[in-house]
């Protein structure tokens, strides 16, 4: 598996605390299979979750030194998990956040409770300007919870969807469980991603298996796993899903 959307670059946000909690997760990413894996802190504007570019390549640049002495053999790559904000644009022009490894794609998220009621314009914004936003965990924000089919709207604008695959084991509960296997029946996923914040179990031979109950397509299975981990940090194209 690669890995997509983490919080393991430490002392950054709600992610690992410190150099040996980040060295500990990803011991065990590699132990699960994983290979490559995006960094990806959150950034919150006037909120204390707002690590500039600067900053965060130069953790970056010491957690790889880190896991090389630690004999940790996954590929890490420097991405942001952006709070939707109308000047995301700006953000993205003076440095302060970072596409994935540098990419057109961008990973963004909404409040959990409400969307912004100008979310739309800010999302036609970064497309016109050749971004791609890939929007993290849609099946835990409650409109979508109550209402799945309303993501047609971000599909068919060109949003690209990354689920937890935690919430395929129930971790964020029933509601967030029921909607992602919704999402991954209309084939509107492609990313899975850990969502990792602090030490806790992968459970990817566990969520494979699950996966795959549900998908019925091997070939799916590696796009949402592989396959579209290694367009988006190359720079590919994906095409819409809507």
């Amino acid at each position: 598996m690669k890995d997509i959307h983490c919080h393991l670059l430490p002392s950054v946000d709600d992610g690992a605390t410190d150099f040996k909690e980040s060295i500990i997760l990803l011991r065990k990413a590699q132990k699960e299979g994983v290979t490559d894996v995006v960094l990806t802190p959150h950034y919150i504007k006037n909120n204390k979750y707002n690590c500039n570019n600067e900053k965060k390549i130069k953790i970056f640049e010491k957690l790889k030194l880190y896991a090389k002495s630690n004999n940790v053999n996954i590929n890490l790559y420097l991405g942001n998990e952006v709070f939707l904000d109308e000047d995301v644009i700006n953000l993205l022009k003076n440095d302060k956040i970072k596409t994935l490894n540098n990419s057109k794609y961008i990973l963004i998220e909404f409040p959990l409770e409400y969307i912004l009621k100008n979310t739309k314009d800010i999302i036609y914004d970064l497309i016109r300007n050749d971004y791609i936003p890939i929007l993290a965990h849609p099946e835990r924000y409650r409109v979508f919870k109550q209402h799945p089919d309303y993501i047609l709207e971000f599909l068919r604008m060109g949003v690209l969807l990354q689920c937890n695959y935690l919430s395929l084991l129930g971790v964020y509960g029933k509601e967030a469980k029921k909607t992602i296997k919704f999402f991954l029946k209309k084939n509107w996923v492609s990313f899975l991603a850990s969502d990792m914040h602090h030490e806790g179990n992968y459970e990817i031979k566990k969520m494979k298996k699950k996966l795959k109950s549900i998908v019925h397509n091997d070939i799916i299975v590696d796009d949402l796993l592989i396959n579209n981990f290694d367009k988006a940090i190359n720079n590919y194209d994906l095409g819409i899903k809507g």
